[in-house]
């Protein structure tokens, strides 16, 4: 499972990934045979056993023996840089030619501190993510993925203010008061304007935690995970989860009696973070053999890495859990199962991940892997997470169509994430006049379906109501609220469901059957103005005749 975490853009570069410069002096030489490098890793204190030796850039690599030793074989005569990566150690690297003395190569601790002053990294008279530009091929995917516009999303924003995307606010949240229960939110009052739920309709006092995901930098500041604005931010903070926001992310604090986050660590919270101080520097990376302030984190490669922010409770309620649902299928199976990143992350299709003519080495283009993160949006992944298979047939009389949905392809239940979001199911059945069948039998969209509402199909969703005000399906999930329903398909969990129809005395009956994806609640975009079409998932036509 070799892919780099949910970071962004592999920052180890500018900076990090181009050739090496000022090597570790290598000993006196003493003839050896030729094709073969030998030598010791060492740190200041003596001998690193484990250690990853490696000819950069390549698969030739060993591993350092109890007392630092390692021996390498070459097939070639001319210098090769060769690397050395343990724990806790920045890359170290020295040049060095086969058959020629023993070589040392000395690594250097980390620093394991955080700085929270630290000023985000710029060069080039480029501010925030856009100094990787000038490297990295992988910066013109990040600025594709949903994660570079967490902070300034128009959808985020309207449900944190509680307003449209014209700027309309909703009136604030009511409350009545009961002797029994003191005061308690009521619905809103229909006779007034109103543009969808807000968090700060509801907490107007209060930023809420929203921030430690959307808006990290910001919030990773002591003290500043509950107090973070959206509306205020700028500069780099403005730009969500960013290149280097990741890549200074050097461990996951996970509950070990669960695999999971604790529920009242939200994003940051369940982060450690190594901003350098004066004088440092460190990027965390998928290569061990990538010198210049850079060490390779293997958690950049696992699912956990994705955990702190796709894990949600709110009031006691699990509201969204794409890592808990993963961790709970066969996927999360270390040697049968895939990662997070081997879906969200897949092969970019070039060989380097620093531009060549910036001093980035080829590759193997097998581990360079795409920063674009194809997800809710992207209608080609979504098109290849489920199959849908449907059949029909007459039955006395009747049109019966049987339709079966597997979730043969997704880590996760689908829909995951955000409970606004939800499948479409529809099954309309049309005789050679145009005409729709009337349907005898079978489950119906729900009321909440939007344009869909009432036709023959169903929807598969996780529908919340707020336990106050009884409203569901709810998006306000930032109040108290339950579990009214969840139908979604987990991993490799199948949905069959039957509907019939008066048939017609003759003809051609043509049966159409589509699965969409919709990213939010009909009333609820309509309430917003979000423009967000839906998506087909899967369509399939069928035609029976009568004779």
């Amino acid at each position: 499972m070799v892919r780099p975490g949910l970071c962004l853009l592999l920052l180890l570069a500018v900076l990090t990934a181009c050739r090496p410069s000022s090597p570790t002096p290598s000993p006196a030489p003493s003839p050896l045979a030729p094709g073969t490098i030998v030598g010791v890793v060492r740190d200041a204190e003596g001998p690193v056993a484990g250690a990853t030796v490696r000819v950069q850039a390549t698969d030739n690599k060993t591993t350092t023996t109890a007392d630092g030793s390692f021996v390498l074989g070459l097939t070639t005569t001319t210098p090769v840089s060769v690397t050395a990566w343990a724990e806790g150690y920045f890359v170290g690297w020295i040049s060095a030619v086969s058959g020629a003395g023993p070589v040392t190569i000395t690594l250097k601790p980390y620093y394991t501190t955080d700085n929270p002053d630290y000023a985000w990294f710029s060069m080039e008279g480029a501010e925030g993510s856009r100094s990787c530009s000038h490297c990295m091929p992988a910066y013109e995917e990040w600025v594709e993925d949903a994660h570079s516009q967490s902070a300034v999303n128009p959808r985020f924003l309207t449900m944190y203010n509680g307003t449209d995307v014209d700027g309309n606010r909703s009136p604030p949240a009511r409350y009545v008061y009961n002797r029994n229960y003191g005061f308690f939110p009521v619905r809103p009052d229909p006779d007034e304007p109103y543009y969808g739920p807000g968090y700060r309709l509801d907490f107007p006092n209060t930023a809420g935690n929203c921030a430690t995901c959307h808006v990290p930098a910001a919030a990773a500041y002591p003290g500043r995970a509950y107090s973070v604005d959206p509306n205020q931010v700028s500069g780099i903070e403005a730009e969500g989860v960013f290149c280097e926001f990741c890549h200074k992310i050097g461990d996951v604090i996970l509950d070990p009696a669960t695999g999971l986050p604790y529920p009242n660590r939200p994003g940051v919270l369940s982060l450690r973070l190594y901003r350098p101080g004066e004088g440092q520097q460190l990027f965390f990376g998928n290569f061990d053999d990538v010198t210049r302030r850079v060490s390779y984190l293997p958690l950049e490669e696992e699912s956990s890495f994705c955990a702190p922010c796709h894990f949600g409770v709110f009031w006691d309620t699990l509201v969204y859990n794409s890592f808990g649902e993963w961790l709970d299928s066969p996927y999360s199976d270390p040697e049968t199962g895939r990662t997070c990143q081997d879906c969200h992350m897949p092969i970019a299709g070039y060989d380097y991940f620093v531009f060549p003519e910036k001093g980035g080495l080829r590759r193997d283009p097998n581990r360079i892997f795409s920063h674009r993160m194809p997800g809710a949006s992207d209608e080609a992944f979504l098109q290849n997470a489920v199959a849908m298979t449907a059949t029909a047939w007459l039955e006395e009389g009747t049109l019966v169509v049987e339709v079966s949905i597997t979730n043969d392809r997704t880590g996760h239940y689908v829909p995951t994430g955000s409970p606004l979001r939800h499948l479409i199911l529809t099954v309309q059945a049309i005789d050679g006049q145009g005409q729709a069948l009337p349907q005898q039998g079978g489950p119906t969209v729900p009321e909440w379906g939007g344009p869909q509402a009432g036709q023959p199909g169903k929807a598969f969703a996780k529908v919340l109501e707020t336990l106050w005000t009884e409203i569901s399906p709810t998006s306000a999930y930032w109040n108290p609220t339950r579990v009214l329903s969840d139908n979604r398909l987990a991993p490799f969990a199948t949905d069959v469901s039957t509907y019939t129809f008066d048939a017609p005395e003759e003809g051609l009956v043509r049966v159409e059957v589509t699965l969409l994806y919709r990213r939010a609640f009909a009333r609820l975009m309509e309430q917003k103005g979000w423009d967000v079409p839906d998506i087909v998932m899967e369509e399939q036509g069928l035609e029976v005749v009568r004779p």
